[in-house]
């Protein structure tokens, strides 16, 4: 009988899923899907490792809650007779002490729980999951897997805010995200040019979420993220870098409160404020509206900006990698970026970047740039199975 990890990446309102059999190198892709609008009309959907649609119905009394989703989820995948041996869970925050992986149990889960205030909009949903899944499984492993861990080895200056040092002690200071796409790439990277990876490399993970970061021989030394996903680049419904004077000036001369500001920076301000007509990219290149183009300009502007900012850290830049749903899908977005970008030595070869071959710069490119596709679930996968082997115990048998 097969054993398989289960991947989770819980949201708000949705779970993302995966499947994965044990294998000797690393394990193999069987199963994704997800299961979104939570709470309201679910949706489900779920394909085998081939693309193909896999069968997976609505349960009859509709799903409510992470629990019900873990519940229909566990259910159908016990009738497909797939055997779970561990599951792992895509943790966005794991503050100043997580910084690899873990086995969760009950003292690590509470000191996730104490790391909410500094995740408000993920780390909750991330930890309810944890929490279901063990309401329906108690007995089954769960490794806790984190976005911020990439970038825990970041020099002390790439994480300090110009605030007074007892700020820094309160866990205020810059983390940075979407570690485990970074790791994705850099372990992909040389798989795919069969070459070692770039002493000074950059990656743009762009998708509804986006940031950059500077890597250094493998190692994470700045990037665009800080203290929370709201900084760096504009992003789908999210503003990006902003002064923070244009938050003291709301709540001084518009009388704007906590709950009116979050709820601007996070769900109305990015793709989507900017445009006026979606946060999707896909959406606005196909617009002929000067507003969407306005929002496509901006954006291609600020990764520009960081690009050269990134490049400072590094000390020069050998190569840059696309990633994530815009990265690795908007030929035209990656286009005007390499153009503003061509300062740094990066020569666009416009008929690869239109077909997103793997590199997209001409041959005699000073410096290099790559579409590579990110698999955070089997980085996930990867670390599960690496702790529970570690950590094997007499009631552990994969």
């Amino acid at each position: 009988m097969s054993q398989n990890i289960l991947v989770v990446n819980a949201g708000s309102s949705s779970v993302k899923f995966a499947l994965f059999s044990l294998g000797l190198a690393q394990p193999t892709a069987l199963l994704k899907g997800q299961i979104s609008n939570i709470g309201g009309i679910p949706h489900i959907q779920a394909q085998d490792a081939q693309g193909h649609d896999a069968a997976f119905a609505l349960p009859p009394d509709g799903i409510t809650s992470h629990g019900d989703a873990f519940e229909a989820l566990i259910n159908w995948l016990e009738d497909r007779g797939e055997t779970l041996c561990a599951a792992g869970h895509r943790i966005v925050h794991g503050g100043g002490n997580f910084t690899t992986p873990i086995k969760i149990d009950d003292a690590a889960l509470h000191a996730l729980d104490a790391l909410c205030p500094l995740a408000p909009h993920h780390q909750p949903y991330n930890l309810a999951a944890i929490r279901a899944l063990a309401a329906r499984l108690p007995a089954l492993p769960q490794v806790a897997c984190f976005d911020t861990a990439f970038h825990s080895r970041q020099p002390p200056e790439a994480r300090q805010l110009g605030l007074p040092e007892s700020f820094a002690e309160r866990g205020i200071r810059r983390y940075g995200f979407h570690g485990l796409s970074y790791e994705s790439v850099t372990k992909t990277l040389p798989a795919l040019t069969g070459k070692a990876l770039p002493s000074r490399l950059i990656v743009a993970h762009l998708g509804n979420g986006a940031s950059m970061c500077a890597i250094k021989d493998g190692k994470g030394i700045a990037t665009t993220m800080g203290f929370s996903t709201l900084d760096g680049l504009p992003m789908g419904t999210r503003s990006g870098a902003i002064d923070p004077g244009v938050l003291l000036h709301l709540m001084r001369e518009d009388g704007a409160g906590l709950a009116e500001l979050e709820d601007l920076l996070y769900n109305h301000s990015g793709l989507l404020g900017i445009s006026g007509i979606s946060s999707d990219m896909r959406t606005l290149l196909e617009s002929d509206n000067e507003r969407a183009d306005a929002a496509i300009t901006f954006f291609c502007y600020r990764i520009s900006r960081e690009l050269g900012s990134l490049a400072a850290a590094l000390g020069g830049l050998d190569g840059l990698v696309f990633t994530g749903g815009i990265g690795e899908n908007a030929a035209p977005v990656r286009a005007q970026i390499l153009h503003l970008a061509a300062w740094l030595g990066l020569a666009i070869d416009e008929q690869a970047n239109d077909t997103a071959s793997t590199r997209i710069t001409m041959d005699g490119s000073t410096a290099s740039a790559w579409v590579v596709p990110t698999n955070e679930e089997r980085t996930i996968a990867h670390h599960t199975q690496e702790v529970l082997m570690i950590t094997r115990s007499a009631s552990f048998k994969c």
